[in-house]
C-alpha cells in the first residue's frame, strides 16, 4: 500500500509518500516521494518558534509540497491527459465535496484555494491512506496538516490515519540513506530515549505500538535548555547545534597530547538528578547554574563561552548516559532508540555508541539512532508510523471526522 504523509508540528512543513508492505514481523518500506521546508530562518528574529507565523508558513508551503512529492512519486496525473483512463476516478469534484473542503480549510488562510486549484487540475493519485501528526506540538502548526489532511482524506475518499508525532520519531530510527528498507531481528523489551526542543521522555517499548513513559524531564527538555543556555552566552537561534560546535572547540583545544583526558573545566556544574531512584530528569537548575557563572564574570570571551558550552554539553551527556543505563538494566532491554531533534548532537551519539560498544557480549544490545539528516522532523517518519498504525486498527475515512489537534498529546 502507498501512504502520504503529512507533518507541521513545529517549524518544518513536510510531505512524503512511502509505499510499505509486509506484516509486523517483516515489513518493507519504500520512499517514493519526500518534500520538507524548514522555517528555521524565518523565526530567527524571534529567538524560537513563533505560532502564528508557523501557522502561515504551513498553510504557504503544504500545497506545492504535496505537488512536488506527487511529481517525485510518480503519482501526479494531470487529468486532461488521463481523462481515456475510464478505470481511474473522474477528477472534477462535486460542489459538495468542494463546500465540504472549503468548510474543513477555512480557518487555514489561503489554503483553500490553493488546494481547490491543484485538485482541479490532478486525478485522484494511488495511495491507500492519509497519515498526519495531530500531537504534540504548537497546536496553530498542527491544526494546518491536520485539516489539510481531513480535507484530502474527504475528497479523495481515502482513511485518514492520527499519528503521535513522538510514535513517528520512534519509527525514524528505521530509516536509512537508501530509500528501501526493512524492518526484521529485533527484540522486545526496548527502551526508546525521545530528546527534542519540547521533548525528554525514556520509554520502555514491551510490543509494536505498546508503549510506557518510565521518565520525562520535570521542566525543561533537552533541546530546550541548549536553546536558552546558547542565548545566555548571545549564539543565535536554534542554539543546540552552536553549543555543539563550541563544545567540540573546546575539547580539540584541550586534548592533551599525552593523554586522552581532557583538562578539567574551570566552570563546574551540577549533573541535575544523576542519582535519583527514578528516570525523571530536569534541565533548569543546569540551566540557572549556566546564569549565575555568567553573571560573576566580568567579561565573556570567546574562550570562556567554549568551555561553558563544553561543560554544559557533558552535564547533559551525563546525565541522559546515567537515567538510560539504568532503564536499560532494570527492564533487561535488547534495543535502544534513540530519537528527536537534539539527536543530531555528535556528543550524544557518540557517548550512546561508546555505551553500547561496552556492554558485554552477553548482555549486547542493539543501538538504533536515525540518520542525522532525517532526526529532524520529517513526513517518512509519520508515513513508516502510519503503517503500523493502519495495520492494527484499519480504520475508514470517517472515524476521524471530528479529530482534533492536541499540542500536549501523549504517548
Amino acid at each position: 500500500m502507498k501512504i502520504l504523509s503529512i507533518e507541521t508540528s513545529c517549524d518544518e512543513t513536510a510531505v512524503a509518500v512511502i509505499e510499505c508492505s509486509g506484516e509486523f514481523e517483516n515489513p518493507s518500506f519504500k520512499i517514493l516521494g519526500n518534500s520538507l521546508l524548514s522555517q528555521i530562518e524565518i523565526h530567527k528574529e524571534y529567538g524560537g518558534v513563533f505560532p502564528s507565523l508557523a501557522k502561515r508558513e504551513h498553510a504557504k508551503n503544504l500545497v506545492p509540497l504535496l505537488e512536488n512529492t506527487l511529481k517525485q512519486s510518480s503519482l501526479y496525473l494531470e487529468a486532461h491527459l488521463e481523462a481515456h483512463l475510464e478505470a481511474r476516478p473522474p477528477s472534477k469534484m462535486s460542489n459538495k465535496k468542494i463546500k465540504e473542503i472549503e468548510k474543513i480549510l477555512e480557518r487555514e488562510h489561503g489554503l483553500f484555494e490553493k488546494l481547490k486549484e491543484l485538485l482541479s487540475k490532478i486525478e485522484i493519485p494511488e495511495i491507500n491512506a492519509v497519515a498526519v501528526t495531530y500531537g504534540p506540538g504548537l497546536e496553530p502548526a498542527l491544526w494546518v496538516g491536520l485539516n489539510f489532511a481531513k480535507a484530502l482524506s474527504s475528497v479523495w475518499n481515502k482513511p485518514l490515519i492520527p499519528i503521535n508525532h513522538m510514535e513517528g520519531h520512534i519509527f525514524s530510527v528505521l530509516m536509512h540513506r537508501k530509500n528501501e528498507f526493512q524492518i526484521s531481528n529485533f527484540q522486545f523489551p526496548m527502551i526508546a530515549l525521545l530528546i527534542s526542543g519540547g521533548h525528554t521522555e525514556l520509554i520502555l517499548i514491551k510490543d509494536w505500538l505498546n508503549y510506557e513513559i518510565i521518565g520525562q524531564t520535570r521542566d525543561d527538555a533537552v533541546g530546550e535548555a541548549f536553546d536558552k543556555v546558547a542565548r545566555m552566552l548571545g549564539l543565535p537561534y536554534p542554539g543546540g547545534p552552536h553549543i555543539s560546535t563550541l563544545a567540540e572547540m573546546s575539547r580539540k583545544e584541550y586534548l592533551r597530547s599525552s593523554a586522552s583526558n581532557l583538562r578539567k573545566s574551570a566552570f563546574q556544574l551540577p549533573r541535575p538528578m544523576i542519582n535519583s531512584d527514578d528516570f525523571d530528569f530536569s534541565f533548569s537548575g543546569l540551566k540557572t547554574s549556566v546564569l549565575y557563572k555568567i553573571k560573576k564574570l566580568p567579561k565573556i570571551t570567546d574562550g570562556i563561552k567554549k568551555e561553558i558550552a563544553r561543560e554544559f554539553e557533558d552535564a547533559v551527556v551525563d546525565v541522559l548516559i546515567s537515567k538510560t543505563k539504568k532503564a536499560l538494566q532494570k527492564y533487561n532491554a535488547k534495543t535502544l532508540i534513540i530519537g528527536g531533534g537534539v539527536v543530531a548532537n555528535k556528543q550524544i551519539r557518540l557517548a550512546f555508541s561508546n555505551l553500547v560498544s561496552k556492554t558485554p557480549s552477553d548482555e549486547k544490545i542493539q543501538l538504533l539512532l536515525p540518520e542525522s539528516s532525517l532526526s529532524t522532523d520529517n513526513a517518512v517518519m509519520i508515513g513508516i508510523a502510519g503503517y503500523f498504525r493502519f495495520l492494527k486498527e484499519k480504520k475508514s475515512p470517517n472515524d476521524f471526522k471530528n479529530l482534533s489537534a492536541q499540542g500536549n498529546l501523549r504517548l
